[in-house]
């Protein structure tokens, strides 16, 4: 029995995403760049901590200020597509925030996550779609790459399921293999083995289209596992903590023409590498690149680097969500647009572009930081109303779960760690005032 008294995920069934981690690049020490959905989503679209752009937490849009991999990618001859939980910003034709507006030519997307026989938007028009969540959700992103394949023309596409997300409604098709278990496992684990059984469709489809070998496929999460039903691997915390229980995510990359047998790395890794890695094997740059925190893990790749040369940071701002349910929202744009209307989007996505007023202060940073340097991890925790910090030092290696705190006995580890910690955090508070901003 896990922490939180559910079985432990080996009676979870996942063949398809077990084959892809016994033949591809698997992460063994694979970060989430947030330990919460939509500033790790920012991550991987940027390369950059979601705090320098003010994605603090769910629901918070992206700004457009931002340059995003789609972006990125379309200077190199790329046709890009996101298809499923965008969670960025609104959906709707106007806004600022959208897919579209972040550089995506076509897009099936919600505005947060969505269940079973869900209404999406496609390039701002709400369209209801009936099947199970992840598989609609695939089912469009391959009609899409197969015409791209067609073309032979190289193309970017984003998938993002919406599985697993409470209230935890697994479709019939899945609940078969948990009937033994509680009706919540039950749900649970029938999400995720739905959303294995379309990453599957997408495996086998690469191969029938003929590109699987020159194609790759990149799977991880946005987030630790929940409290509630999740299990955290026995690692310390959970889903919106700094934790390793928050942060660590499966992570598994399949390319062929360059993996061509499967190969294991406990070489730390976050989300924000994704950006750099794509750009740097497909020769992209980008002119005037904002700051960056990840590094291209293509080397690592080609099984050339023994260990990451940089550290990562990490910090959970205190900032409460913004509440965007797809199913309300998306039900009212459908009403609305059959009608001959259309919607405003939300006031954030409206504001989205504005930098603070006044601007944040550069010796203030409230929450909980982390900062990972090899094996070693330093925290600071700031209260947000005494401006109280307290840190805590830990051995990644000797003690993954964070048990024993080496603070006192690490003076000198300490002062060198604080030093680059607080460097990193004094240069993204600099981002979200606007100081590397250099577009629109």
């Amino acid at each position: 029995m896990g922490r939180c008294g559910l079985q432990r995920p080996r009676h979870l069934r996942t063949p398809n995403l077990d084959a892809a981690a016994a033949e591809g690049l698997r992460f063994d020490r694979f970060y989430a760049a947030a330990p919460i959905c939509s500033p790790t989503r920012g991550s991987v679209l940027t390369g950059r901590h979601p705090n320098r752009y003010g994605v603090f937490s769910w629901g918070h849009p992206i700004r457009p200020q931002e340059v995003t991999i789609a972006e990125a990618l379309k200077t190199a001859g790329y046709t890009t597509g996101h298809f499923g939980k965008w969670h960025l910003g609104s959906v709707r034709t106007k806004s600022a925030a959208n897919p579209g507006a972040s550089g995506f030519d076509e897009w099936l997307s919600a505005p947060n996550y969505y269940d079973n026989h869900p209404t999406l938007s496609h390039r701002g028009r709400a369209r209801r779609i009936r099947g199970e969540s992840s598989v609609v959700t695939v089912d469009a992103t391959l009609d899409w790459i197969g015409k791209q394949a067609e073309a032979e023309q190289p193309f970017l596409a984003v998938v993002w399921f919406g599985s697993p997300h409470t209230p935890h409604l697994a479709h019939y098709d899945f609940l078969k293999p948990y009937a033994n278990q509680s009706r919540i496992v039950c749900d649970f684990f029938g999400e995720i083995t739905g959303m294995d059984h379309a990453f599957g469709k997408i495996r086998n489809a690469l191969d029938e289209v003929g590109i699987r070998d020159d194609t790759i496929l990149w799977y991880t999460s946005d987030n630790g596992a929940q409290r509630r039903v999740g299990y955290n691997g026995g690692y310390r915390g959970f889903k919106g903590e700094i934790y390793e229980g928050g942060l660590l995510v499966p992570a598994i990359l399949e390319w062929p023409a360059r993996i061509k047998s499967h190969r294991a790395t406990d070489v730390r890794c976050s989300t924000s590498d994704i950006y750099p890695t794509l750009l740097d094997i497909v020769g992209a740059t980008v002119e005037n690149q904002l700051p960056v925190d990840g590094v291209s893990l293509l080397p690592l790749i080609e099984g050339k680097w023994p260990k990451r040369p940089e550290p990562m940071g990490f910090w959970e701002y205190p900032a409460r969500g913004i509440v965007m349910e797809s199913k309300p929202l998306m039900s009212e744009l459908l009403a609305a647009q059959k009608a001959g209307e259309d919607l405003e989007p939300d006031e954030s996505s409206q504001r989205v572009a504005e930098l603070p007023n006044p601007p944040h202060v550069l010796d203030r940073f409230p929450g909980h930081a982390a900062w990972i340097d090899q094996d070693w991890k330093l925290h600071r925790i700031e209260g947000r109303r005494d401006g109280k910090v307290r840190w805590e030092l830990y051995n990644l290696e000797a003690d993954p779960a964070e048990k024993t705190d080496l603070l006192a006995s690490e003076n000198k580890r300490v002062d060198s760690l604080r030093d680059g910690l607080q460097s990193w955090l004094g240069a993204v508070v600099k981002s979200l005032n606007g100081e590397d901003c250099q577009r629109r």
